[in-house]
C-alpha cells in the first residue's frame, strides 16, 4: 500500500541520488542546470538568488553562456551548512 510517506520517502530518496549524481566539480565552471540539481531547487530560484544577492553571482563565459565558479558556490554551500 502506498502512503503519502511512503511517496515522500522514495522521492526525498530520488532527490538525494540526483543530487549526489550532479555533484558540483572542485573548480571549474557550474552552469545552471547543474547548480539547481545540485541544489535540489528551481533553475529561476537560482537566478533570483543570484539577483538578489543571496547567491553568488554569475560569470558571463561568452554572449550565450552564463555560469558560477564553482569555489565560490561551495563557499557559498558551506556557510549555509549544505553538503558540496
Amino acid at each position: 500500500m502506498i502512503t503519502p510517506a511512503t511517496t515522500r520517502h522514495v522521492k526525498e530518496q530520488q532527490t538525494m541520488s540526483l543530487k549526489s549524481e550532479f555533484a558540483l566539480p572542485k573548480e571549474g565552471f557550474v552552469r545552471v542546470d547543474t547548480l539547481a540539481k545540485v541544489l535540489g531547487i528551481a533553475v529561476v530560484t537560482v537566478w533570483r538568488w543570484s539577483a538578489k544577492g543571496t547567491f553568488p553571482k554569475p560569470v558571463k563565459l561568452s554572449e550565450r553562456v552564463t555560469a558560477w565558479r564553482a569555489e565560490e558556490v561551495r563557499s557559498w554551500m558551506n556557510a549555509q551548512g549544505k553538503a558540496a
